[in-house]
């Protein structure tokens, strides 16, 4: 499985953005798809995941704010963000394992996410 994720790029605080991830294989739709970020001098954190039946899990920091989905059909998943602050700024990852968080199997490039405050 490859990933690949699209939509970064600057925003003002309080805007939004749609990130996507394109991945290939046909066996993705097994796999539990998560959004992880990393800003700069900081480790990488788990952001949102969601199972193959539609359940979703969020860190506490975006509740409310982003709404992760996925279309299997098109093996594609998406981070809508929305009230983005400057604390969300971030390189913005792709992943996809076995599980919510945790190990991933598969990670994508990352896309940058800058909300200037």
């Amino acid at each position: 499985v490859q990933l690949q994720a699209f939509g970064g790029g600057l925003v003002q605080a309080g805007s939004s953005l749609r990130l996507s991830c394109a991945a290939s294989g046909r066996t993705f739709s097994t796999y539990v798809p998560n959004w992880f970020r990393q800003a700069p001098g900081k480790e990488r954190e788990f952001v949102a995941g969601i199972t193959w039946t539609g359940g979703v899990y969020y860190t506490d920091s975006v509740k409310g704010r982003f709404t992760i989905s996925r279309d299997n059909a098109k093996n594609q998943v998406f981070l809508q963000m929305n009230s983005l602050v400057h604390e969300d700024s971030a390189v913005y990852y792709c992943a996809a394992g076995l599980q919510i968080g945790g190990a991933m199997i598969y990670w994508g490039k990352g896309t940058q996410v800058t909300v200037s405050s």
